[in-house]
């Protein structure tokens, strides 16, 4: 698998990519990206490609969540 790395204008738009992304799999899966997320840190989903990336975009949302509403205060 090869390593890609994206810039983006800002925060906010770097979030709007990823949840684009979070729900593509969310309709291909037909399950939430968090419900998602809690079965594969208990190993109850594949370690494939794909659900690595998955995970890591949903930890990456989370962040910046984060990271937004600590820059909104």
């Amino acid at each position: 698998m090869r390593k890609t790395t994206n810039e983006y204008a800002s925060l906010l738009n770097a979030l709007i990519e990823i949840e684009k992304r979070l729900r593509m799999q969310e309709g291909r899966h037909g399950i939430s990206s968090e419900e998602f997320y809690e079965r594969f840190v208990q190993g109850q989903t594949a370690d494939d490609a794909e659900s690595v990336e998955w995970s890591n975009d949903y930890r990456h949302s989370l962040a910046l969540r984060r990271e937004l509403g600590a820059e909104s205060r």
